[in-house]
């Protein structure tokens, strides 16, 4: 048995929580392997939206093991207030919830490192959610970083004091940067007690006991293919890989080990925070996309920057995470367009050109568009892909030749409901 990933194409937010609840019948373990509270994957069933920040997203279907894996970093703090508002739905937590010992901790002053240097940058900053990713991750490479593991550990409070020491003496270099850590302190220590009550394992070992056993594992990202530290817009970018190969490091999950590769995409474009967005609409276009899409940070409550979808941006995406078959997300936002546009090169320094350059940041690029027929009505009650607008379908397969990959999901709604399936021709 192999393990399958769900991962995002674009710059996050593309609806990957959806799909996983979707898609969480067919799994034994749905597993998170990067990002941490940064994430707002948002859920919608019965009426009631949930959002997750560091809990994966199978979390309300019985019988499913959620495994949070070794490369992400949890926040005691934010994980205790997730837990709480799963408290109402009788979710028995303990049976179907697992952290890997190796997940790092976000401490307090790694959020306070967050909000100080970001300050610090002004016109730079890189649109940081402060939520300390950043300056956890430094210390995990730096080799100074907590984990859960370490929280079971007779010596855990000397080890977190001494790395509170270290940050409160790099602190001091940010003139006028006022904090009270002994606040702060309170409620972390609270979320660890919460950390101490629930199983903490060997991830890497009993994720791969589950593959040789014949469990069916769906890995899941989060953020997106262009905040990759390594492949994204940098230095615009998260401080993990997001893509496919971030699996392997943060599950502990060998190369040959990965089945298919499911690649989640709006059929427009978003991005939150700063840093280069090739086709972004500042127009009354790009507003009527926000306001259509409700297009603000589940994280950060954050507006999105909205534009019209960019294929050389997820050619590039695709190839870089082996994308075997894509969801397309929010096809009923559009409904309120006649015509709509695709990106399919960039004019760079006078030429034409279909790829992902290495450093758009610096450098003037002009999206080359062509238009399509939009479909021009309400979606949301579509049960079947057969019953879509041709528009719709001509859309759907235009994509697929320009990308060369079969879409297999097309969202029409938030509710898990509101998502229909296509069947994929099995090649013999």
């Amino acid at each position: 048995m192999k393990v399958d990933v769900l991962l995002g194409l674009q710059w996050g937010d593309e609806g990957k929580g959806k799909i996983v609840d979707v898609l969480t019948p067919q799994y034994d373990i749905i597993a998170r392997f990067q990002g941490g509270p940064n994430a707002g994957h948002t859920l919608e069933f019965e009426g009631i939206k949930h959002v997750l920040h560091t809990i994966p997203s199978g979390i309300f279907r019985e019988g499913v093991i959620n495994l949070v894996g070794n490369g992400v970093v949890i926040d005691p703090v934010i994980f205790q207030k997730e837990l709480e508002k799963l408290a109402p739905f009788k979710i028995d937590i303990k049976s179907r919830l697992l952290i890997s010992k190796k997940a790092h901790l976000i401490l307090p002053t790694h959020r306070l490192l967050d909000a100080a240097s970001e300050n610090a940058k002004g016109k730079n900053k890189i649109g940081s959610t402060l939520k300390g990713i950043g300056p956890t991750y430094m210390d995990k490479t730096g080799r100074n970083g907590l984990r859960v593991g370490d929280i079971f550990s007779p010596n855990f409070k000397e080890k977190y004091d001494s790395l509170v020491e270290k940050h409160v003496g790099i602190l001091k270099h940010y003139e006028g940067f006022e904090y009270n850590l002994v606040e702060l302190e309170g409620p972390w220590m609270e979320g660890i007690e919460t950390l101490r009550q629930l199983p903490a394992v060997d991830s890497e070992h009993y994720l791969n006991a589950a593959i040789k056993s014949g469990k069916k594992i769906l890995a899941e990202g989060a953020q997106g293919t262009m905040l990759d530290i390594d492949f994204g817009t940098y230095p615009f970018v998260t401080s993990s890989n997001t893509v496919t190969a971030g699996t392997c490091t943060g599950l502990g999950v060998a190369p040959n080990k990965i089945g298919k590769v499911i690649g989640i995409f709006k059929a427009y474009c978003t991005r939150v925070g700063s840093g280069p967005f090739p086709t972004e609409l500042n127009d009354e276009v790009g507003e009527l996309i926000r306001k259509e899409g409700h297009e603000f940070g589940a994280t950060t409550g954050r507006p999105r920057r909205c534009g019209w979808i960019d294929i050389p941006q997820l050619k590039y995406a695709i190839m870089i995470n082996g994308v075997t078959e894509l969801s397309m997300m929010k096809a009923d936002v559009l409904g309120c367009f006649e015509s709509i546009k695709a990106c399919t090169h960039y004019i760079i320094n006078g030429e034409k050109v279909d790829y992902f350059p290495f450093d758009i940041n610096d450098t003037e690029v002009t999206p080359v568009y062509e238009e399509l027929p939009g479909w021009n009505c309400d979606l949301t009650q579509l049960t079947e892909l057969d019953q879509a607008p041709k528009s719709l379908t001509d859309y759907v397969k235009y994509l697929e030749q320009k990308l060369e990959v079969p879409i297999t999901v097309v969202s029409v709604g938030p509710d898990r409901k509101q998502t229909l399936t296509k069947e994929v021709p099995q090649v013999i």
